[in-house]
């Protein structure tokens, strides 16, 4: 881990990303992908130390409220926010400025931050979301070795639906010849079922591989799941969209479930549902 003086926070997007890098280990990650530019190895975590000065800087400036977003270039519940809370930190002025939030994670450490959470969401709009790949814990320690498993994932997510937070799953990446069977993905449909979400993301059944993280894959496919790489390389070359050969018909029973379940799979609607900012209004009634 080390640290940086930012220049900013916030992109045109309104996304924030306090860390950059991370601990998780998933075989799969984009981040890692050199078109990002990172300047130091993946697992050296960069820490904006005046991220929480540049939040508070910019939020009290904005004249129009908006859903800030975070998690979608490093997760922001790695590790090392147990010591630093640094999004605890960010949560807090984003209550205070009574602005809207999403979490896109893949970790249980959320959990910690519910009570700010709730009453985000009581004031304004908070929306929790988490990645989902693998129905099989055993597998998932394989592919995402440094973060819960996948049911302990859908538990967290039943947590905060139950709490009156609403929830997004993201089905993505279905690894080609590791994951793209239909058992898994009605076991993970199972799991949306369960944790009670109100909607998922998914764009199409595979995954993306360029430069930086295709090697990456491809060294833990030699380690855990030997002659796969040849066959992605027969399969694929140096394609950067992987598109599982199975991708249609698990896409048939993705919709059909989804539908007989009310979950929101429609992309478009989805990412209309995150960006809108919701301002409630609460009236104290009197005791007498």
């Amino acid at each position: 881990m080390h640290k940086v003086r930012a220049k900013s926070i916030l992109s045109n997007d309104n996304n924030m990303n306090i860390y950059r890098g991370c601990s998780h280990g998933c075989i799969y990650c984009d981040s890692r992908s050199l078109c990002y530019n990172m300047q130091h190895s993946f697992e050296d975590i960069e820490v904006k130390e005046n991220a929480l000065d540049l939040l508070e800087d910019t939020l009290k400036k904005k004249r129009k409220k908006v859903m800030i977003f975070t998690g979608s270039m490093s997760d922001p519940y790695i590790p090392q926010e147990k010591e630093l809370q640094l999004t605890r930190g960010a949560l807090e002025i984003v209550y205070k400025y009574g602005f809207g939030i999403t979490l896109l994670t893949k970790s249980d450490l959320i959990l910690r931050d519910l009570d700010l959470i709730k009453k985000i969401n009581r004031k304004s709009k908070c929306v929790v979301q988490m990645t989902l790949t693998c129905a099989d814990d055993y597998l998932s320690r394989i592919i995402e070795p440094n973060v819960c498993t996948t049911t302990t994932r859908a538990k967290v997510l039943k947590i905060f639906s139950d709490n009156g937070i609403s929830c997004v799953a993201w089905i993505n990446p279905i690894l080609p010849f590791i994951l793209d069977n239909e058992e898994n993905i009605n076991k993970l449909i199972d799991m949306l079922v369960y944790a009670k979400v109100k909607g998922v993301v998914v764009f199409g059944f595979g995954m993306t591989l360029r430069s930086g993280n295709r090697e990456y894959y491809y060294y833990n496919l030699d380690k855990y799941f030997p002659s796969l790489k040849q066959i992605y390389i027969n399969q694929y070359s140096n394609s950067y969209s992987i598109v599982s050969p199975k991708s249609k018909q698990l896409l048939k029973i993705f919709n059909k479930r989804c539908k007989e379940n009310n979950i929101m799979n429609d992309i478009d609607q989805v990412f209309s549902y995150l960006k809108k900012f919701e301002k409630k209004e609460y009236v104290q009634l009197s005791l007498f």
